[in-house]
Formats: C-alpha cells, sequence, structure tokens
C-alpha cells in the first residue's frame, strides 16, 4: 500500500487550505540554498518563521488542515522538514507557488492554494516513510501492518470492526496486534475507533445531519447510545451541537479521551 493511499481518507475528511502569509504567523516555510534556490519546507507549529532568518525565507504560508481534530495533525512533532534536493519535482511545485505569488495574476491564491495541497501531501509521504519515534497516528501509518487496520478503519467507520477483524487486515495474531497498536498508535484500535467516529460524527452534525443518521453511521445501536457518547467526549449533545446558531463558537473539536 502506497503511502498516498494512507493519506487519501485524511485529505478527504479534512479541508486542506494554503494561504500566503508572513513568516511570523506561517505554519509552512520553504528556506534557500546561498544561491537562492530553495531547498527546504518547513511544517509545524505558528510563527515557525521566527527560527529562520529573514534572508533565508523564499515562501510562507499558514495551512489549515483540521486543526486539533485532524489526528493526523495532531501527531506531527511541533516541527517537520523535508529536503527539496532530494524530490525535484517537490522543488518545481515551490518554483510554480513563488511564481504565482510574485506575477500576482488573476486565480493565484487558488493555484497557490492547490500546488500547496501537492506540496504537503509530498512532505506528509516523507514523514510516514521516514516513521515516528514518538507513539501516535504517524507511528501507526508508518508501520506496513497496522497501516492497513488504521486505513480500514478510516475508510470503513460504520462498519462493526472487532479486534480480531482488524487483526486480521493487518495479518498479525490478535495478541500481537492488539499489543504492537496499543504500542505504537498510543491508545487501543477500540479506542481509536470510538475515536474516529466522533471526530467524523462532529463534522457531520456541524453540517446540520440528523443525529439519528449520524448514529447509524458510524455504528452505533440507537440515537441514544450515540448521544451518550458523544456528549461524554464533547461535554454537549449532539442535538445542540447540530441546532447551535450559525457563527457561534463551537466546542472543542478533540474528543476527551
Amino acid at each position: 500500500m502506497s503511502s498516498f493511499d494512507r493519506l487519501t481518507t485524511l485529505m478527504a475528511r479534512f479541508s486542506l487550505h494554503v494561504k500566503p502569509s508572513p513568516p511570523e504567523t506561517a505554519t509552512l516555510l520553504v528556506t534557500a540554498a546561498p544561491d537562492g534556490a530553495p531547498l527546504h519546507v518547513w511544517f509545524g507549529t505558528g510563527g515557525i518563521g521566527s527560527r529562520f532568518g529573514a534572508e533565508n525565507i523564499v515562501f510562507s504560508a499558514e495551512v489549515d488542515w483540521g486543526g486539533a481534530s485532524n489526528p493526523l495533525l495532531a501527531s506531527l512533532p511541533d516541527q517537520i522538514g523535508f529536503d527539496l534536493s532530494t524530490d525535484g519535482e517537490a522543488a518545481n511545485l515551490v518554483n510554480l507557488m513563488r511564481s504565482e505569488l510574485a506575477a500576482g495574476r488573476c486565480g493565484a491564491v487558488s493555484v497557490i492554494n492547490r500546488l500547496g495541497e501537492v506540496l504537503i501531501v509530498r512532505l506528509l509521504r516523507a514523514q510516514i516513510e521516514a516513521g515516528s519515534t514518538e507513539p501516535g497516528l504517524l507511528a501507526g501509518l508508518s508501520d506496513p501492518r497496522l497501516s492497513r487496520a488504521i486505513v480500514a478503519i478510516h475508510d470503513g467507520p460504520g462498519r462493526p470492526w472487532r479486534n480480531e477483524d482488524l487483526a486480521g487486515v493487518a495479518g498479525l495474531s490478535l495478541s500481537r496486534f492488539s499489543e504492537t497498536f496499543l504500542a505504537v498508535v498510543g491508545e487501543t484500535p477500540a479506542a481509536y475507533l470510538r475515536r474516529w467516529r466522533l471526530i467524523l460524527a462532529r463534522q457531520d452534525l456541524v453540517k446540520g445531519d440528523r443525529v439519528d443518521a449520524v448514529a447509524r453511521r458510524y455504528g452505533y445501536d440507537s440515537a441514544e447510545g450515540f448521544t451518550r457518547a458523544f456528549k461524554r467526549s464533547y461535554g454537549l449533545s449532539p442535538v445542540s451541537l447540530r441546532h447551535r446558531p450559525s457563527g457561534s463558537a463551537l466546542p472543542s473539536a478533540v474528543p476527551a479521551a
């Protein structure tokens, strides 16, 4: 399975937006070699531009990818880097983005956003291939066996998954799968499945979907059982979220453990 397969559902469920910004508010930076050619891509928390000299920064942007509710984004280190000298196609993407920004032609913002999305995918592929020493989703997706089970959860959140089923997808014994998943991802398969379902359910409720439909969609036997699980995790009922006035503040997007 390719790294892109491991990203497809995450890219679909969390809209990714890349918008040029000053370095002091940027979460995506490109720094240059002494000759001015783009050399590294950096992605991390807001204000990463302050960690580099302004003369070295050739492009900076803010990336919005679902915030803390995106489990992959939440599992990334504060700063990750990507060497453009190892990927000529990514370097070409950066040059196109710089060209669009400099020329200021009609539709440049949209073009930069699309090119930035491709750049982020390539950056995340490299991170998945490199792996992670810290427990979390990035480490799980980097594992060739666990990633099969995680992608199955992502793609089929409403299925009645049992650990035995997911172990079979991963090609591991039940005991080995359960132990490895907990050690690598940092939570049990059932806990990750529950958290993923509630993240998606929250998205659907914000869009206005009915509570009973959302409950069925994500494998709950009843709207009542779903309501209890949602309230336990988010601290409010799904009905109140669905009926929240437009423009009002939303509760935390991260389910409680």
